[in-house]
C-alpha cells in the first residue's frame, strides 16, 4: 500500500500547490498593484501559511512558479496544435502573455529572471520548429538554427519588456515578435526560398 499512499500524497500535494498559484493569479487580478503576500495567498487558497511556503518557496519563488506555469500552458497549446512552425510558436507566446495582461505583467516586474521565461518552452519549440525549416529546405544548410532562435528570442524579451512597460500595446508586441523572426528567416533563407521569406518585410516594418 505504501507506494499507493505515496502517490496519492503527492497528487495531494500537487493539487494544494496549483490551488496556491491560482489563488495568487486570483488576487493579481482583483488588484494588480497590490501587495501579494503569504498569508493573503493562504486566505484565498484555503491552506496553511506554511503550506504556501513549502509547497511554493518564498516570495522571489512564487514568481518563478507562474513562470513555469505558464510554460507548462505555452507546451500544452503548442502540442496542441502540432507544434507547428516558427511564426506559430512566436505567436503562441505571445498570445499567452497579452491573454492574461495583469498576471504577465506583474510575473515579468517581480521576478528578477523573467527572461529565463522564454529559455524553457518557447525557445525549445522555436530552435525544433527552425531546425526543421533547414531540414526542409527553406533554410541554408550551413546556418546555426540555435543562433536564430537566440536572437529571436533576445529581441522578444525586449518587445516583452516594453510591453509591460505599456510603451506598446498587444498588436506592436506581436508585430515586433514577428518583426524579429521574419529578420532571421530571410537572412538564412535558401535562394529557392528568399522571396517567400523575404516577403513579409516588404509589407511592414518593425513598428
Amino acid at each position: 500500500m505504501r507506494p499507493v499512499e505515496g502517490g496519492l500524497r503527492e497528487r495531494h500535494k500537487a493539487q494544494r500547490r496549483s490551488r496556491i498559484l491560482e489563488a495568487t493569479r486570483e488576487l493579481l487580478r482583483d488588484g494588480p498593484d497590490s501587495v501579494i503576500g503569504t498569508e493573503r495567498i493562504a486566505e484565498r487558497a484555503e491552506v496553511a501559511p506554511a503550506t504556501v511556503y513549502n509547497l511554493i518557496g518564498p516570495r522571489d519563488k512564487i514568481w518563478e512558479a507562474l513562470a513555469d506555469g505558464f510554460a507548462d500552458e505555452l507546451e500544452r497549446r503548442l502540442e496542441a496544435s502540432g507544434g507547428g512552425g516558427p511564426r506559430e510558436v512566436v505567436t503562441t507566446t505571445v498570445e499567452l502573455f497579452v491573454g492574461d495582461p495583469v498576471v504577465s505583467r506583474r510575473m515579468v516586474r517581480e521576478w528578477e529572471a523573467s527572461g529565463l521565461v522564454f529559455a524553457r518552452s518557447p525557445l525549445v519549440q522555436l530552435r525544433r520548429a527552425l531546425a526543421d525549416a533547414r531540414t526542409r529546405g527553406l533554410l541554408r544548410d550551413d546556418v546555426d538554427t540555435d543562433a536564430l532562435a537566440s536572437a529571436v528570442g533576445t529581441s522578444c524579451v525586449g518587445a516583452l519588456h516594453q510591453w509591460v512597460a505599456a510603451l506598446i500595446d498587444d498588436d506592436r508586441f506581436l508585430a515586433r515578435a514577428l518583426f524579429a523572426l521574419d529578420v532571421v528567416l530571410a537572412a538564412a533563407a535558401t535562394d529557392a526560398h528568399r522571396d517567400e521569406l523575404l516577403s513579409p518585410l516588404r509589407t511592414r516594418g518593425a513598428r
